[in-house]
């Protein structure tokens, strides 16, 4: 099963995370198919930077996202875009 899901880098203390398309039986920081987004936490507001169309894409062919990258992807307003295009098919 492919997961969309975050990736963490960035130094001690100071993490930065990635919104990366990955199997789930990878490990948090190992292989991943693709990078759709990033996420900054530390700065105020939070940065959120995401592909749209490439997320959306991996959605429609059935990548799951854990819930911390689904809460992201509301935020940018993709899960209701999701959601709106599942309903017209």
């Amino acid at each position: 099963m492919v997961k969309i899901r975050l990736r963490r880098v960035g130094s001690k203390k100071k993490p930065n995370y990635r919104l990366v398309v990955a199997d789930s039986r990878a490990p948090r920081d190992g292989a991943f198919v693709n990078i759709i987004g990033q996420y900054n936490p530390l700065t105020e507001p939070e940065t959120i930077i995401i592909d749209e169309e490439q997320a959306l894409s991996w959605l429609n062919q059935g990548a799951q996202p854990t819930a911390t990258a689904a809460r992201l992807l509301s935020k940018v307003g993709i899960m209701e875009k999701f959601k709106s295009i599942k309903e017209k098919t």
